[in-house]
């Protein structure tokens, strides 16, 4: 007879998402307030694992990307720095393929923690790629983790034809199916997705579950979404803790071993800071390892901007955006230059400028690809990105451009009113040409709403360099005090 102690268990889950290698804490605030970092969080990882008998900690993806303690080894250094917090189960963001996917394997290969993920899958023999689930036995209780990845990781995968992904939320709800259906005879007490889709994307993914699988959670990220409290849509708990490690989300819930159920839960957004833990000195120390062998090499002032130029968020043209812009089109000699703002990494740059700072800020080294396009294609590309459901905040696909372009969208008649080139309307069946980052190249037609055969109508792409970090570098260290203005490039009426 099973008695009510054992009925009802009691457990902690802590989690993280979009971490984006935010390892140090930072001083802010007039009294230099310490606030994230990992060794804090660390810290108060290890008082809660103290303190709770049922503690587990999880992470929704893009651990990496961000810094240049992980550029520098790419994603190395994060995935030994993670090692060090022992995760319980983690999931797969869009940027744990950054550095390429046999890099991914190898990865995967070093973590001392599980990964899981159910819709990556090598087409050929229709296996998956990674564990799709993970089931955790914590005090006689069985947890079921099931790890679901972004669309964008489909475009990431354009390189390598062998990979797929079932990426609609209906492909990716008939996965969780088939997972649950597989071992609900296991007696699972609580069923856990760690998402990497985005907020809305999971209250979509979650409407479409059926109830008989028994999802009790969606632990999310991509987003980046900071809640006041989680959403419940059928019957399911969604979450996500923010961005970078200046917060976690914490859930004390209470679960029903007869009916496999959460009966009782409370949830919070815990600001990381000094107040919170003792910071963890041997991960602290750890760290340090890799950030003086990183300021070693990167920490040299390469200029000065006038002032510091800012980029608060992506939907919007900015200052740093536009200074990043014109020093590629310096370069790559292009009537437009695309450079997407979810490349630009920090908020703020200047007015002193290490080369460390210029890598951390424009993280994405690798190739930019120029194109000729006619004047109908181009204005088709500017009506693509700049329509309303491209700016919805944190998951948005926006761009900056380059000094001379100009274009006017009207948001209410969802149409591109004018786009013109150094004050000259674009003409229809004129040629002009197009600088890309090779993403946006590769994934056209997800992106700019192009296919690839007609970005290449007129002419192959050419590969004007090899590397986009090497121009700017050059760029910032041949011109000093620097500055930039938003200028209306790009105008939304």
């Amino acid at each position: 007879m099973t008695t009510t102690t054992e009925r009802f268990k009691k457990f902690t889950i802590l989690h993280s998402n979009d971490m984006h290698g935010d390892f140090l804490a930072e001083a802010k605030g007039a009294e230099g307030h310490l606030i994230g970092g990992l060794s804090l969080l660390s810290g108060y990882l290890n008082k809660v694992r103290q303190e709770e008998k049922n503690t587990l900690f999880v992470i929704s993806g893009d651990m990496v990307q961000g810094s240049m303690i992980d550029a520098e080894y790419k994603g190395i250094s994060t995935i030994e720095i993670m090692n060090f917090l022992a995760p319980d189960v983690v999931t797969l963001g869009n940027h744990e393929l950054d550095y390429g996917f046999p890099h991914l394997l190898f990865l995967e290969k070093m973590a001392n923690f599980p990964i899981v993920n159910a819709n990556l899958y090598i087409k050929k023999y229709n296996k998956r790629l990674m564990n799709p689930y993970l089931i955790l036995n914590v005090d006689g209780f069985d947890i079921m983790f099931i790890g679901v990845v972004t669309e964008e990781v489909l475009n990431s995968l354009r390189l390598d034809t062998s990979i797929g992904t079932f990426v609609s939320l209906e492909d990716a709800a008939a996965e969780v199916g088939k997972i649950c259906n597989a071992y609900k005879n296991d007696d699972i007490d609580l069923t856990i997705l760690l998402t990497h889709i985005g907020f809305e994307e999971d209250k979509k993914l979650a409407a479409m579950l059926d109830p008989a699988w028994g999802v009790d959670m969606i632990i999310g990220g991509h987003s980046h979404t900071f809640l006041e409290q989680p959403a419940q849509v059928n019957n399911i708990l969604i979450t996500q803790a923010g961005v970078g490690t200046d917060q976690i989300g914490r859930f004390d819930i209470t679960v029903d071993d007869d009916t496999n159920s959460i009966v009782e839960w409370k949830w919070q957004l815990i600001p990381v800071d000094k107040n919170l833990a003792e910071p963890d000195p041997e991960l602290e120390k750890f760290i340090n390892i890799f950030k003086e062998e990183v300021d070693r090499k990167y920490n040299r002032l390469i200029c000065r901007l006038t002032r510091q130029l800012t980029h608060p968020k992506r939907e919007i043209e900015t200052e740093l955006g536009n200074l990043i812009t014109d020093g590629l089109a310096e370069s790559v000699m292009s009537d437009v230059v695309l450079v997407a703002s979810g490349s630009i990494r920090v908020k703020q740059l200047g007015p002193l400028v290490t080369l460390s700072d210029l890598k951390g800020a424009y993280p994405y080294d690798g190739p930019l690809f120029r194109l000729k396009v006619t004047g109908q294609q181009l204005t088709q590309i500017f009506t693509y990105i700049m329509r309303p459901e491209n700016r919805k905040p944190g998951e948005s696909q926006c761009f900056q451009v380059n000094k001379g372009i100009k274009a006017v969208y009207n948001d209410a008649e969802k149409r591109l009113e004018s786009l013109s080139i150094n004050e000259t309307p674009v003409q229809a069946d004129k040629q002009y040409t197009i600088c890309l980052q090779e993403y946006f190249y590769k994934s056209s037609i997800v992106c700019l709403g192009i296919t690839p055969e007609e970005l290449t109508k007129l002419g192959d792409a050419k590969v004007v360099t090899t590397s986009a970090q090497n121009v700017l570098e050059e760029y910032f260290s041949s011109h000093q005090l620097l500055n930039s203005n938003t200028e209306g490039r790009l105008i939304y009426k």
